[in-house]
């Protein structure tokens, strides 16, 4: 297009914005149809057994019972999965975990219903309990599936790891761990299942997913997809939290409603969604880095076992964009890295904004801060040293031909807050119990899906005969604002105000599979599929107002909801006229978008290959206050850097960047989804601590753009980057401020108090405290150095 970007950049208002401040948006709790009956799920008393005996004839008996379904009763498929299909919709013959279901009961009211659950006669037979992954994958552990707990393991090698060490002048080695976090979106999970006229199901819920949810329903029932429409309700929140818990929930429905012949609907207790939802991943990290003394690094090598929880899920692409950015964006000639997935009977692990980028950056950031006061450096310094420019080679041997913004944000993140002189000034003795600390962490991330499998999607632009617009995407706004996106997008290339679009929920029926909408994709997808369908249906609407005026096309533009003259703006046509004349002339006004990745490659055995088509780069910095004689950490002051490519809705990308930030404070701060014995210990959030308003510090957001040609107008990812990389700036800033190292988040109180005392150096390398911590425990320990 010729003319200047006139919406694009704009901090538009929200499309869905009215009717969520008015009351006016559906969720899935708000559908309601006459005769409705209510599901009901009867889960499991024990994380690990096997079914005896399963006695549903009281419950049957009951009055207003309409059905009772068992595992028995599904007539095609009983499991379900992404990648590997071993989740139970029922258990049938064993039971996994706490949240697994067992029997399903259709009720006319919700007390009739939960009555229903409370006369089902189980019998078990316990089995032995497994819930630390590193147990899991010892021999003699209870096997959770087939003949082992091992279900995933990545590699990445790279030059010769032996070589490198031997090449060090000391090494590095460490170990961490990260926590099961729940996503705590504020709508719990709901769907309304309805029985249509032709033999197939129609499901309106809070469903992140939509068209992997549909496969799973459709095999459940025997059924072909087109007979399974699944319609989005304005979601309330996901985080990555809505696609297996909501497609179980999908499955469970359906079979009701078709058994019955009746609409079903389920809505899940707060307790109820965090018994059976999955959570992020804990990770156990071992991480072993050689260095020169100027700070160089020669070998990075980490061994990651992640808690898959009882069923695959989603762990085989959370774990893989772990290995592909597990040694962060710094040189390093020699590389090896594995990472694991293990079996447990802890809730099962999945998708969570971030999708296994939280937990590597905050061993990642720590070792850099490490190795930064090992050769008496500034953490800012020592990363600007190893971090990657244009024209880099990653761990897997991608060069990175794009604009490589890593020290950009960096400095800006640092600038930000006078990271320099505070740095200094901090790490000197400070009086009384309340010290201040400055933390660094920076990352960079591969968009979309990679090469993780097939990554296209497709969004419908329609004009209406009056210039109205109609935009549909196979893409789903959960929230992050993906069809105001869209939308505008979409107004930039036909010259119309946002006014005029009209952007619909996502229906499976009515626009092509996309994809599952997670890996921050969509801008870059949904918004590159957008652009497609608008330049179709702006190259009608050009051909035909040249023919109306008998104006070569070239000469005229479309701006400002008017056909005007390209020179000098004079307008010529409304769009609402212009739109009339396409329609006489029989013209279509449709766009069908299609956009699909750029090739991607990888091989498996070596972990090497090209494994994204384009990276994000951000920087953190954080400043807080530690009380030394409690324990508690207050975030005081903080800088969020990204370089998003080019800012589609300026506001929106600030609000992307305060809210992943708010999110990595509760994950370095307070969360923890915890677990004994495969048992949860906080069913909702009177036990569950998230940050509030008075935790979230002020942050100060800077936008930074390199355009990329890979994305619409420039643009590429900014939802998980914001996120991941929070924890670590927060656990370095504390390091600052009390000189104690912390290897396990989140760094809560006592965590805070005990953390591990490391030696400093100054710039010459001489120590400035007597020893190392006594209790720094082995794994822990500066070993190897050359003298």
């Amino acid at each position: 297009m010729a003319s200047k970007l006139k919406i694009i950049g704009k901090s538009e208002r929200r499309v869905d914005s009215w009717g969520k401040v008015t009351g006016r948006a559906k969720f899935a709790d708000d559908y309601n149809v006459g005769h409705q009956l209510i599901g009901k799920v009867l889960r499991s008393k024990h994380p690990h057994a096997k079914i005896v005996r399963i006695d549903t004839s009281k419950a049957r008996a009951l009055p207003g019972i309409q059905a009772v379904l068992t595992a028995v009763d599904i007539p095609g498929s009983k499991v379900f999965g992404i990648v590997e299909k071993n989740q139970a919709i029922l258990a049938e013959d064993r039971v996994r975990y706490l949240g697994d279901g067992v029997a399903l009961i259709a009720a006319t009211t919700k007390e009739i219903a939960e009555e229903a659950l409370s006369l089902i006669d189980i019998e078990y037979e316990l089995l032995p309990v497994v819930s630390d992954p590193e147990e899991a994958l010892k021999p003699g552990s209870p096997i959770i599936h087939g003949n082992k707990n091992e279900f995933v393991h990545h590699k990445v090698r790279k030059g010769d790891i032996a070589k490198g060490f031997t090449e060090a002048d000391f090494v590095l080695e460490r170990k961490f761990k990260t926590q099961f976090i729940e996503h705590s979106y504020i709508e719990p999970e709901a769907v309304l299942a309805e029985p249509n006229e032709q033999d197939g199901v129609k499901i309106t819920g809070s469903v992140q997913n939509l068209f992997s949810s549909r496969r799973s329903v459709a095999a459940a029932l025997n059924l072909p997809l087109n007979k399974v429409q699944i319609v989005q309700a304005t979601l309330g929140g996901s985080f990555g939290g809505k696609d297996e818990a909501m497609t179980s929930m999908c499955c469970r429905a359906a079979l009701l409603a078709l058994k019955t012949g009746k609409p079903v609907k389920m809505v899940n207790t707060r307790e109820e969604s965090m018994l059976e939802s999955y959570k992020r991943h804990p990770y156990v990290l071992y991480y072993k880095w050689g260095a020169k003394k100027d700070g160089s690094i020669t070998a990075m090598e980490a061994r990651i076992i992640a808690d898959g929880g009882a069923y695959a899920s989603m762990s085989q692409f959370v774990t893989w964009r772990s290995v592909v950015q597990a040694t962060g964006p710094y040189y390093c000639d020699n590389v090896k890295t594995d990472v694991y997935a293990a079996y447990t009977n802890n809730n099962y692990t999945g998708a969570m904004r971030g999708f296994g980028s939280p937990q590597v950056n905050f061993a990642i950031e720590s070792m850099m801060d490490e190795l930064a006061e090992k050769v008496g450096v500034s953490p800012l310094d020592i990363r600007l040293k190893n971090g990657f420019e244009k024209g880099a080679v990653t761990a897997t041997g991608q060069k990175l031909n794009h604009v490589v913004s890593l020290k950009e944000v960096l400095t800006k993140a640092a600038e930000a807050i006078d990271f320099k002189k505070k740095w200094k000034s901090y790490r000197r003795s400070q009086v009384g119990e309340k010290k201040h600390g400055v933390g660094l962490a920076c990352s960079y991330r591969g968009v979309s899906l990679g090469a993780e499998g097939a990554d296209a999607a497709e969004t419908i632009v329609s004009v209406q005969t009056d210039g109205s617009v109609i935009v549909s995407s196979g893409v789903t706004d959960m929230g992050q604002g993906a069809q105001t996106q869209m939308s505008q997008i979409v107004a930039e290339v036909l010259g119309t105000s946002m006014d005029r679009i009209q952007f619909l929920n996502t229906n499976t029926s009515r626009v092509a599979d996309s994809g599952p909408t997670v890996a921050s994709r969509g801008t870059i997808m949904g918004g590159s599929a957008a652009k497609n369908a608008a330049e179709q249906v702006r190259k009608t609407l050009l051909a035909v107002g040249s023919s109306m005026l008998n104006v070569k096309g070239s000469k005229l533009d479309l701006r400002n909801n008017y056909l005007v003259n390209l020179k000098n703006g004079r307008r010529l046509a409304s769009f609402s006229e212009l739109a009339t004349e396409c329609f006489n002339k029989g013209k279509p006004m449709i766009g069908l978008g299609w956009h699909k990745s750029l090739k991607t490659t990888w091989d498996e055995e070596r972990g090497q290959g090209e494994a994204y088509f384009t990276f994000v780069y951000g920087a953190n910095a954080a400043e807080v206050e530690v009380d030394t004689e409690t324990g508690k950490v207050d975030v005081k002051d903080f800088a969020s850097v990204h370089d998003v490519g080019k800012a589609i809705n300026r506001a929106m990308v600030v609000g992307q960047m305060c809210g992943g930030v708010a999110m990595g404070l509760g994950y370095g701060l307070l969360e923890e989804f915890e677990f004994e014995r495969g048992v949860p210990k906080q069913l909702n959030f009177d036990e569950y601590l998230i940050p509030t308003s008075m935790d979230v510090p002020r942050i100060k957001t800077i936008i930074v753009e390199n355009e990329d040609a890979t994305g619409p107008f420039g643009a590429k990812s900014v939802g998980e980057p914001t996120n991941e990389i929070a924890a670590p700036a927060i656990v370095n800033a504390i390091f600052n401020a009390t000189g104690k190292r912390i290897y396990e988040i989140p760094a809560n109180l006592e965590r805070v108090l005990l953390g591990h005392k490391l030696v400093r150096h100054d710039k010459r390398g001489s120590e400035k405290k007597d020893a190392i911590d006594a209790m720094l425990i082995d794994s822990c320990k500066i070993r190897g150095e050359k003298q």
